[in-house]
């Protein structure tokens, strides 16, 4: 059994169960025993030891912010009302349990520094033991649903309380079912990270303040006239209200909370703040420009920004939409008011933890803050924060607030001093952006590799499609028979699983079900996104849109795109230009070379003008094996066809040249359909399916949009505008112009317009006014 990892057979567990007594599931979730499984496919496979559901926690709700204060629900699991609860997260923080009525036990989620699947434990008598175990996944607190959070009515005013024409009453709101009590206190809580900056004693702190009501009823909602904060708790200008039972004491740790989003906390700021707001500010941005002349320079290690609008929303391996600009949301973009969208750099910068944000105007072109305040402005504090998280600057969402956007109120929305902002914050324009290849497999299944060649394989089995002996990628796809519109099995396959790993990050399966429901699976465990769309998992992050689209974007910049149509997947892969000759598989080797795309696992070829029968042969070379697998076997028929099964069905001979009769009724409509495109005329002939030829179709189009998106752009860099003039123009991409224009009385020396070259070198000479 010790060969078999993935599964375990119910023949050998009808043995054992006959032979001996079954392990218990105590302290051991997660594993394979060796007479019964505690791991989360012994439920499909009718393998779990008889103590499973007792000891192996499912939770309702799974999710919450980081912030903490979530009541869910141990939902397999009845314990005695008399039990003494306690619950251990991560092995240290300890937060209070309960047993409902109806026998169902209950945790309070803890304050956490970190995002992500977060292990807790239970314990029945009062701390002695914690046998029972589950994960919790904790989340970006700006990533949490709105109605989870204490809404601050008109946030504007509640960030310019204090400053010029923003007077009278505050009023916040919330669901007051989220705290089934009659009676709240509010309390406000600041946020600080002290120590050494960049050293080990550099910690990050949320501290509780002050009450701000007292036995409010909880009616969801509360108003009230600020008055400046006593004592020295208006130093904290940036933080959070919570919302918590009247009966807990002030600022008592992991209770019960409603949270508020994090804001700049103008309304509780001094006298000397509301008597000159500018002068205050205007001080506070020049201490801020001291600090950051100490700290090191960030700048030299983040990654350049895509050239243009259509590069960075399809490098989706490295760049993910900004929250705050969203093209997609109407483009409410309030730090960057001239964009249309941002995007951030996925990974943190390598040593200080820095995150890079792009902006773009209506025209696609990136907005530079040497033009523009609304330009794209790095962050000291990556605002989605980087494992391993805890500590600053790698707080989630936090750290970022603090050096990036409590920054921005001092210099530039408080004060008219965003000059030392952008000084501290330049873009990064895009001379060293290198766009990522792609490739795809769609239909039953046709593939277009790095390198842009194209072929079918209709093989039936699991298969390498890419891996990578750099960062030790692997991405495998399953393939299985497809289905005539009337049920019965046609002679080709499609995609129906892919997992994924890289070095040794969590893997992730994103497959369809029997019934032919999309999953996704981590490390064998279905996960589902109905509370959170984002997962910050372990070296990878993971993302899933409303219409199922799947995003893995692991931590060295490779992504993979996964989508799904009526039981037949479409995948894409992207890889950044460190993986050139660093590929093999399915997909080629990825080095600008057609040539030796069909490379077999002993490094030899076959031309590129192979016969259907040869790609064959090639494809078949590449099926995986049981011990390299990434797949979780967790039904009868994954475990007999592909676990048991040969990984490539050598008896399965697809339809390798599909017969266009002229009498077919199908036929004037698939001309129709397809037009040119000959992977939707095969998939529709062999299917008999306008629906999977329009599905292949798309597909095959959304490739070439993206090769055509991801094509290398030149960049010449910015141009500054002669003193005494001015410059028309801050498009500074290849064929680009910018003209010059001297102020009345000045003469201009040097060229009047330049234009980007190719090479990457400005035509003409400096302009002097």
């Amino acid at each position: 059994l010790s060969n078999i990892p993935k599964m375990f057979s119910s023949l050998y567990s009808f043995f054992f169960f006959k032979q001996g007594t079954p392990d218990s599931c105590s302290h051991r979730c997660g594993e394979l025993l060796s007479t019964c499984s505690c791991q989360m496919t012994c439920q499909s496979l009718r393998t779990c030891c008889p103590d499973y559901k007792e000891f192996c926690l499912h939770i309702s709700p799974h999710s919450g912010s980081l912030m903490g204060g979530k009541d869910f629900e141990i939902e397999n699991t009845a314990f005695n009302t008399s039990s003494k609860l306690k619950c251990r997260f991560k092995q240290k923080i300890e937060t209070s349990g309960y047993v409902a009525k109806d026998g169902k036990a209950h945790c309070i989620s803890p304050l956490l520094y970190e995002t992500g699947f977060v292990p807790f434990e239970v314990s029945t008598d009062d701390g002695l033991t914690f046998p029972y175990s589950g994960t919790w996944l904790s989340v970006h607190h700006s990533k949490v649903s709105d109605e989870e959070k204490s809404v601050l009515v008109n946030a504007t005013k509640w960030q310019y309380y204090g400053t010029p024409n923003t007077e009278g009453n505050l009023s916040l709101t919330w669901k007051h079912q989220m705290l089934p009590v009659t009676h709240i206190n509010i309390e406000v809580w600041g946020y600080e990270e002290v120590g050494e900056a960049y050293s080990d004693n550099w910690l990050a702190i949320w501290k509780y303040l002050y009450t701000l009501a007292r036995e409010a009823p909880n009616i969801g909602t509360f108003s009230f006239t600020p008055i400046p904060a006593k004592g020295n708790y208006s130093t904290l200008d940036f933080g959070i209200l919570r919302i918590i039972p009247s009966n807990y004491s002030d600022g008592q740790s992991n209770v019960p909370s409603v949270w508020s989003s994090e804001h700049a906390l103008a309304w509780h700021l001094g006298e000397d703040f509301r008597n000159d707001p500018t002068a205050w500010a205007t001080a506070k941005c020049l201490e801020w420009d001291r600090k950051e002349e100490k700290l090191p320079n960030f700048l030299e290690e983040i990654t350049d920004c895509p050239c243009t609008l259509a590069q960075a929303r399809a490098d989706t391996g490295r760049f993910h939409t900004d929250y705050g600009c969203d093209i997609e949301k109407g483009s409410v973009c309030t730090y960057h008011p001239e964009a249309v969208h941002c995007v951030r750099a996925i990974q943190a910068s390598p040593q200080y933890a820095a995150g890079q944000q792009c902006c773009y105007d209506a025209t696609g072109t990136q907005i530079l803050t040497q033009d523009s305040t609304g330009g794209s402005t790095p962050d000291r504090g990556h605002d989605w924060g980087s494992p391993p998280f805890m500590k600053p600057p790698r707080i989630p969402g936090f750290s970022h607030w603090l050096y990036d956007v409590i920054s921005f109120y001092y210099c530039c929305l408080w004060s008219d001093n965003c000059q030392f902002y952008m000084k501290r914050r330049p873009s990064s324009d895009c001379r060293k952006y290198h766009p990522p290849r792609a490739a795809s497999a769609f239909g039953d299944p046709h593939f277009v590799t790095f390198d842009g060649l194209n072929f079918t394989f209709k093989g039936h089995g699991e298969y390498t499609l890419v891996e990578s002996d750099l960062t030790f990628l692997r991405v495998q796809g399953r393939t299985q028979q497809a289905h005539f519109p009337n049920g019965s099995e046609a002679q080709v396959t499609s995609l129906s699983a892919v997992a994924m790993q890289e070095n040794n990050s969590d893997v992730i399966e994103v497959r369809y079900s029997e019934d032919l429901n999309m999953e996704v699976l981590l490390n064998q465990m279905v996960v589902n996104f109905s509370e959170q769309s984002w997962m910050d998992l372990k070296g990878l992050f993971l993302h899933s849109t409303v219409d199922q689209t799947i995003t893995v974007m692991f931590s060295s910049g490779a992504g993979v795109e996964i989508r799904g149509s009526g039981g037949f997947l479409t995948l894409t892969v992207l890889l950044p230009e460190k993986f050139m000759n660093h590929t093999q598989g399915l997909f080629g080797v990825m080095n600008g070379n057609i040539e030796d795309e069909y490379t077999f696992k002993n490094k030899t070829t076959i031309s590129v003008h192979a016969n259907p029968q040869q790609l064959f042969e090639f494809g078949a070379d590449w099926a995986v094996e049981n011990g390299t697998s990434l797949f979780t076997y967790d039904t009868e028929f994954l475990l007999n066809d592909f676990f048991f099964g040969e990984k490539h069905n050598s008896s399965f001979l697809p339809v390798f040249f599909p017969y266009e009769d002229p009498a077919d009724p199908l036929m004037k409509d698939m001309v129709l359909l397809c037009d040119s495109d000959p992977f939707c005329k095969f998939d529709v002939l062999t299917t008999r399916s306008l629906q999977v030829g329009n599905s292949t179709k798309l597909s095959h189009q959304n490739h070439k949009w993206l090769v055509e998106s991801l094509k290398s752009v030149i960049s010449c860099g910015w141009l500054d505008h002669p003193a005494n003039g001015r410059k028309e123009g801050t498009n500074y991409l290849s064929g680009s112009a910018i003209h010059f224009i001297c102020n009345q009385d000045f003469e201009l020396i040097g060229s009047e317009q330049r234009i980007c070259q190719a090479t990457g070198a400005w035509s003409g000479e400096t302009p002097i006014c």
